[in-house]
């Protein structure tokens, strides 16, 4: 049996990993679409502006309606990467071609998506 850590790993080396400065600009300029996987109670306590919230244990029942077009840009974040990581591999084997992983802090997120909405 593998463990959460070990899952998250095999998981991840076919996914692509960017910072969130690269996520940003690839979505504004690709039209992409961040989705925050947390839970909605996390998002309320910590929002990042500019995402769509979609909780990683209904994303696969609710990527369609959201994202029809699979080779659409889609960037993933939670607050560690886990959730996020898990996500991008379903997505991968839904048909998502454009999947991303944004590898820094929630923090580093909600700081850069700041410094973007005061420019």
């Amino acid at each position: 049996m593998l463990t959460v850590p070990e899952l998250v790993e095999l998981a991840g080396r076919g996914v692509r990993y960017v910072d969130a400065r690269t996520a940003f600009e690839e979505c504004r300029d690709k039209n992409g679409l961040i989705i925050d996987v947390r839970e909605a109670e996390e998002v309320l306590a910590k929002p990042v502006d500019g995402t769509v919230n979609i909780p990683r244990g209904v994303l696969e029942m609710k990527i369609l309606d959201l994202v029809p077009d699979h080779d659409r840009p889609v960037f993933l974040h939670c607050a560690t990467g886990a959730r996020a990581t898990l996500a991008a591999e379903q997505l991968q084997r839904l048909g998502y071609t454009g999947v991303s992983v944004i590898s820094c802090s929630l923090d580093d997120i909600c700081r850069l998506q700041q410094e973007g909405s005061s420019r």
